[in-house]
């Protein structure tokens, strides 16, 4: 039987865009407060696209940080995973999109739709084709245009959401190189599809003007069910992958979670026994920007000086479906 090779991070490229809505912005959209938003889910500022900017157009820009870091063309790319649920159309993926626009030729690739754990399933996909020897080089990229499906009336919602996009390039290690992929947990709940999620827009029910009329293209969420499901399953999940590397949460170097809360982050990291400064949080800068947030937040740590070779990084994610994953390695970018 051959043997897995360890596959690592080798690069990191984030990108958001540059126009901003603030809370003072949305103060006078919504019936809402900036110290009321602030208070609830830690969120500042958001970044939102110009009006026909798509998912694929941050994608392509995170991307062209990594080609540039590594010094390497596009054709090396062998394949390409793509984490989204605002794909630029349903047909063809954003993937195939990406790898034209950047001009990955002989490069395959899909998109994946899972959500605020859509980067850890690409994540995780990117580095079993490059474990088994099947591929040498592939990106992993989480990207989402959130304002695309946001109802800015519905202060429920529009509140929380932003667009931004990053991506990671993978690559086998050397047998010597302790710096690599160690471990992950996924789950999904599809009992808890009702509590978030887009009615319209898929075989169901498609585009009529019923369906627009009744806002059923925005997306439509039971706060209540998804704060409890992710307080309870993020600390969960990564309570379980850390015990089976006999580890604890002082162990860990930086704990990288999805940004969809400040509370429930720190919920999260109380029942780890996660120190604070081994936290990073960048959900007042960028809001929940869905599948982009724990590599802007990995794109933070390393601004801040708190990323660096050889960490041992946690990450973790809950997302509508409910979908649930939480990833351990050793950071191997430089």
């Amino acid at each position: 039987m051959k043997s897995l090779i360890g596959a690592k991070i080798t690069a990191l490229g984030t990108y958001v865009p540059p126009k901003l809505l603030t809370n003072a912005d949305l103060e006078k959209m919504v019936d809402t407060t900036s110290q009321w938003i602030t208070e609830r889910t830690g969120i500042k500022q958001r970044h939102i696209v110009e009006k026909g900017v798509a998912t694929s157009d941050l994608a392509v820009e995170a991307c062209k940080q990594i080609l540039e870091k590594r010094g390497i063309a596009p054709t090396e790319i062998e394949a390409i995973v793509v984490g989204t649920v605002t794909p630029d159309m349903l047909f063809p993926s954003t993937a195939c999109l990406i790898q034209d626009r950047l001009g990955c030729k002989g490069a395959w690739g899909f998109d994946v739709s899972a959500a605020c754990s859509a980067f850890l399933y690409a994540l995780q996909t990117a580095a079993q084709f490059v474990r088994t020897g099947a591929h040498k080089k592939v990106l992993a990229i989480g990207a989402d245009v959130m304002s695309s499906i946001i109802n800015y009336e519905d202060r429920a919602t529009c509140i929380i959401f932003g667009d931004g996009a990053g991506a990671v390039l993978i690559e086998a290690a050397d047998p010597e190189d302790p710096n690599i992929m160690l471990d992950f947990i996924h789950e999904v709940d599809g009992s808890g599809g009702c509590s978030l999620y887009m009615p319209a827009g898929g075989s169901k029910r498609p585009a009529s003007h019923e369906t627009v009329d009744k806002k059923m293209h925005y997306v439509h969420q039971d706060g209540q069910a998804v704060f409890k499901y992710a307080v309870k399953k993020m600390a969960e999940a990564s309570e379980t992958l850390l015990k089976r590397n006999g580890l604890t949460g002082k162990d860990i170097d930086l704990f990288v979670p999805h940004q969809a809360n400040r509370r429930i982050i720190m919920s999260a990291a109380e029942r780890l026994g996660m120190p604070e400064e081994r936290i990073i949080i960048n959900i007042g800068e960028y809001g929940n920007t869905t599948a982009g947030t724990i590599p802007l937040a990995l794109g933070s740590a390393r601004e801040q000086g708190r990323l660096k070779k050889g960490d041992l990084v946690l990450m973790a994610s809950v997302g509508a479906g409910f979908t649930v994953g939480a990833t351990l390695l050793k950071w191997g970018a430089d």
